[in-house]
């Protein structure tokens, strides 16, 4: 297991938004996590980055606890993240957003970047480098030098996960990365996120609305249901869940 959430809460004041979640990774595997509005999914997310900290609970990383941690430090130790609101450098280029990402792949230290040493020059031409080519994975090389504000919403969407490639990740985290996404883009996005998994030995854990999107691409999905987990298992054996069904639809009654 690369990721175990074990019995997570998270409070807001009075509000538990999270309420004893658990459920693991598999290293290699792309995990969904779904449910209805409000379910909580984005807090979990929150909760295994560092963004908010767990009232209780649990997270371990590769073997190693990470809750409490700040976020860049969640970074350092290798997992990355899109976001369901979209948080780019929006005055930047595509380029630049992508080239800052990689500061956790460098080690020259501030010295020699001001004085151009031979360390940071070769680091600075790897960046630019590596930036351009997850561009073109993305299909933004052609814009590299526009602002990322001055993208369609999809296309930011791309830019995003081009950033969260950035800092060589063995766990990603996509937050709603078909938000915005007409049917063919969203269609295509299936083999994206299985070729991004293939090419950079990635595991994946994705939050998405779109259920079909997420019965074609995950190997396991997980439910949320007003905050506790109600179902986790392959997508069939999700999608028959008779207590997935009243969570989407309603009970009879």
């Amino acid at each position: 297991m690369i990721l175990v959430a074990d019995t997570i809460t998270v409070k807001f004041g009075g509000l538990t938004a999270v309420n004893g979640v658990s459920f693991t990774v598999e290293a290699g595997e792309i995990f969904g996590l779904i449910g209805p509005n409000g379910a909580g999914k984005t807090t979990v997310f929150n909760s295994l980055t560092g963004l908010v900290n767990p009232s209780t609970g649990t997270v371990t990383f590769e073997g190693s606890r990470i809750d409490g941690r700040p976020p860049y430090e969640v970074a350092k130790a290798g997992i990355a993240r899109t976001f369901q609101n979209i948080r780019l450098f929006r005055e930047l280029s595509a380029l630049d957003n992508v080239r800052i990402a990689r500061h956790t792949q460098t080690s020259a230290s501030l010295w020699s970047g001001v004085f151009g040493l031979p360390r940071a020059r070769r680091e600075e031409r790897e960046t630019v480098e590596k930036s351009r080519a997850l561009l073109e994975l993305v299909g933004l090389d052609s814009r590299a030098h526009e602002p990322a504000g001055s993208f369609p919403y999809a296309d930011q969407r791309r830019l995003e996960i081009a950033r969260a490639l950035a800092i060589e990740p063995r766990l990603l985290l996509l937050d709603e990365p078909a938000a915005g996404m007409n049917p063919n883009e969203k269609e295509g996005l299936v083999a994206f996120i299985r070729d991004i998994r293939d090419q950079f030995n990635l595991t994946i854990c994705l939050i998405e609305h779109h259920v079909p999107l997420v019965m074609g691409v995950c190997d396991r999905i997980g439910v949320l249901n007003f905050g506790r987990i109600i179902a986790v298992g392959a997508p069939a054996e999700v999608r028959d869940n008779r207590a997935v069904i009243d969570a989407y639809l309603g009970d009879e009654s």
